[in-house]
């Protein structure tokens, strides 16, 4: 079954539609993939970082304070 489309009116830079154009038309893509697969990759970035912030939830908390302490202490400052 083929995934249904939703229209949508987005506004773009010219100077950022214009390479869109031209790699639509290197790589034989639609604008509407090349807008599509960016934006899905976007999401999975969100997707892979609400993760990670989950994994840690139960770390202890360090001021900023303390992180500067720590690293001169290291010697990295």
């Amino acid at each position: 079954m083929a995934t249904q489309l939703k229209r949508a009116t987005v506004y773009i830079r010219p100077d950022i539609h214009k390479a869109i154009k031209l790699k639509a038309a290197v790589t034989d893509q639609s604008i509407s993939d090349i807008v599509n697969d960016a934006l899905l990759a976007t999401l999975s970035e969100d997707e892979e970082d609400l993760a990670a912030f989950e994994e840690r939830v139960n770390e202890p908390l360090m001021t900023y304070e303390e992180l500067l302490a720590r690293l001169k202490a290291d010697g990295k400052i």
